[in-house]
């Protein structure tokens, strides 16, 4: 049995505007040490700054600061690859974790050319399929920041990945992938993708309205924040993969400081 908790879209900032996205961070990392047992690892899918400046990110790093459990982090549209890494202490955006009984692949879907769009690129997909067939029978969560399906939300299916299809082509020949995990839509959301499932996670700040009409502007309502929960049971080849959603706001659920 493993947990993985899948969080998403903090956009912490700085200045006047700061303290909510904080909170709300805050407030899912605690509801996460408060589940019982603690999830095995915490993956964060992406726009972890809001603009991409150090000092952003030097605050994101003073909120997971001591923070007991392993954080897996993805770069999303809002992010910048270079003080990401160097105020984090990050190595790469692109990596594997492995831990006892699963394994996580973070997936850098951050295209600067495109604007708020999403790129991997044949060279990310051939480490991916490398990757995957290294840990056949090992289950293994994907995890990166486009969603890359449309979802119904035309300002935000103008901005998924790009090169979806691709991805799916290298999914759909491991079957070990039980879970491709994105963000940026700010919504939960869940779709079939390439023999597997795709799981959007809410954003631990704010959430998008669900805009369904051609032309209807993106915009955001005050429905709760949270994440995802993911209970993977049973180990290699046939463990199964549910999914739990936990609300952080608009709940008296416990916390736990750290």
């Amino acid at each position: 049995m493993a947990l993985i908790a899948h969080l998403s879209d903090p956009h912490i900032t700085t200045g006047p505007l700061a303290a909510e996205p904080a909170a709300g961070l805050y407030r899912a990392l605690t509801r996460v040490l408060a589940l019982e047992p603690r999830p095995d690892c915490v993956v964060i899918t992406g726009d972890l700054a809001d603009r991409g400046e150090v000092g952003e990110y030097a605050a994101f790093r003073q909120i997971l600061d001591h923070y007991p459990i392993p954080v897996h982090l993805a770069a999303g549209n809002h992010d910048r690859r270079e003080p990401l890494l160097t105020t984090l202490g990050l190595s790469a955006t692109t990596h594997v974790a492995d831990h006892p009984g699963f394994s996580v692949v973070v997936l850098d879907s951050l295209a600067p050319e495109l604007a708020d769009g999403g790129r991997l690129g044949a060279e990310q997909l051939d480490w991916l399929d490398r990757t995957l067939a290294e840990r056949s029978g090992v289950p293994v969560f994907v995890g990166l920041h486009h969603p890359p399906v449309r979802v119904g939300i035309p300002g935000m299916d103008e901005i998924r990945l790009v090169d979806g299809d691709a991805l799916a082509g290298v999914v759909a020949r491991h079957p070990n992938v039980v879970r491709v995990l994105a963000g940026h839509l700010h919504r939960v959301v869940t779709a079939g993708f390439a023999g597997t499932t795709l799981t959007v996670a809410p954003s631990t700040y704010r959430q998008v309205d669900l805009g369904m009409r051609e032309g209807r502007p993106v915009g955001f309502v005050d429905e709760p924040a949270g994440f995802l929960l993911h209970w993977l049971d049973g180990d290699g080849a046939g463990a199964v993969c549910v999914t739990h959603t936990v609300p952080t706001s608009h709940t008296a659920a416990p916390v736990i400081a750290y």
